[in-house]
């Protein structure tokens, strides 16, 4: 999906800066998976997952780093990367639930209410990325599209 195909994926302040805020939080949010929190992000990583705790964590900085930089700059392909962004934050989704569940302290979330009130904050992360980048009306175009197709 492309943005001429995508009519109602035209550009706002409004988009732009969520999109820019969203990309640069990803950068440093991975740089400091690979760096200064890097056992702070542990605290996230479920017991169900058989990687090496670290690596989880190294790994997911590296694609938070790549998916914020997309953010900034790959005008030609925000729509893809907001859904690529979108489906990240879901699929990371069970690491704050595991976070919250096994009362695991981390970036502050120290109190069963901070963990649970975290996980709201997840579907807003999903919604901007979908928003910001055109992603969501470039699926809505898309959606119309096929059920006229079937129609």
């Amino acid at each position: 999906m492309t943005e001429a195909e995508a009519p109602g994926a035209r550009r706002s302040i409004g988009r732009t800066i969520a999109r820019v805020l969203l990309g640069a939080s990803l950068v440093l949010a991975g740089i400091g998976h690979l760096t200064v929190a890097r056992q702070e992000f542990q605290a996230q990583v479920p017991d169900f997952v058989p990687l090496d705790p670290d690596l989880v964590v190294l790994a997911s900085g590296v694609v938070e780093i790549v998916l914020g930089l997309a953010l900034l700059v790959l005008r030609r392909w925000w729509v893809w990367v907001g859904l690529i962004a979108a489906a990240f934050f879901i699929a990371v989704f069970p690491g704050n639930i595991s976070q919250w569940l096994n009362a695991r302290a981390g970036f502050g979330l120290d109190t069963d209410a901070a963990r649970f009130g975290r996980l709201f904050f997840q579907p807003v992360l999903v919604a901007v990325a979908l928003w910001s980048t055109g992603a969501w009306d470039a699926l809505r175009h898309w959606w119309r599209a096929r059920s006229r197709r079937s129609s």
